[in-house]
């Protein structure tokens, strides 16, 4: 049974761990994140060319070390040479084991990354922890078959097709296009369009469990989503998010 909603009001999702003075997404970054007390961490899964599943969001090493080479191309034993003591990319293995009590929100980068990603969630015993996601259906698919026990939120085919279903009207037809989606996780606009105003949160919320809005770092802006009715807030800035969910919990 997935424990990744257990507990937490206001939700804080540190988006890529806390780094301010950490490489993004390395257990460094994540442990910054848990040290204030944050309990949800977002993160980006992509593969070496030897099968492990590493967190990193781009294709290349270039916020690394300025290099062009691929995460898909080099082993692992390449790609930790490429780092520099704790500014170096860790693998999904390591952060699971060394934050035993977080709960991950892993998007999968490539297709390749299906595969061992399920695999060091299994092995680490984390499906109840974790939150499987990808904007690409395919992916998405992928990796919640093989981790059936994790939750998951829409991809973006979804979110599109679910859209223009209540736009219509058509209520039955977006609650099966969302069907085994526990969250969605939208920015506030997109194309022009507001996906984050209170009907939509009102149509969303009869499908799925919470809906995330991302990348939001100021904190008026935060406020504003959780009193409107978001329950997650995606943000680089999971320090002033807590100051913020703290002020709104003081509140009578």
């Amino acid at each position: 049974m997935s424990e990744w909603f257990d507990e937490v009001h206001h939700r804080v999702l540190a988006h890529r761990g806390l780094a301010l003075d950490a490489l993004e997404n390395s257990l460094r970054a994540h442990q910054a994140a848990v040290a204030l007390g944050i309990t949800h961490l977002e993160c980006d899964a992509r593969a070496t060319r030897d099968g492990v599943a590493v967190l990193w969001h781009d294709e290349t090493l270039e916020r690394v070390d300025g290099g062009d080479d691929k995460v898909a191309e080099l082993s692992l034993e390449e790609l930790a040479a490429r780092g520099k003591g704790d500014w170096r990319i860790s693998t999904v293995a390591e952060v699971l084991e060394a934050l035993p009590h977080a709960r991950f929100n892993i998007d999968v980068k490539s297709r390749d990354a299906v595969e061992p990603l399920a695999r060091a969630i299994h092995e680490a015993h984390a499906e109840h922890r974790v939150l499987v996601c990808s904007f690409d259906e395919g992916r998405r698919r992928a990796i919640h078959r093989l981790v059936p026990n994790a939750a998951t939120s829409a991809s973006g085919r979804q979110l599109m097709l679910a859209f223009l279903a209540l736009e219509l009207g058509w209520d039955r037809l977006a609650g099966r296009i969302l069907r085994g989606c526990d969250a969605l996780q939208i920015p506030e606009r997109a194309a022009g369009i507001t996906l984050v105003s209170p009907p939509r949160l009102a149509k969303w919320k009869r499908h799925v469990r919470e809906i995330h809005v991302w990348t939001v770092n100021e904190p008026s802006e935060m406020r504003r989503l959780w009193q409107l009715g978001v329950e997650g807030i995606v943000t680089d800035r999971a320090d002033l998010a807590l100051q913020v969910r703290s002020s709104l919990e003081r509140r009578p």
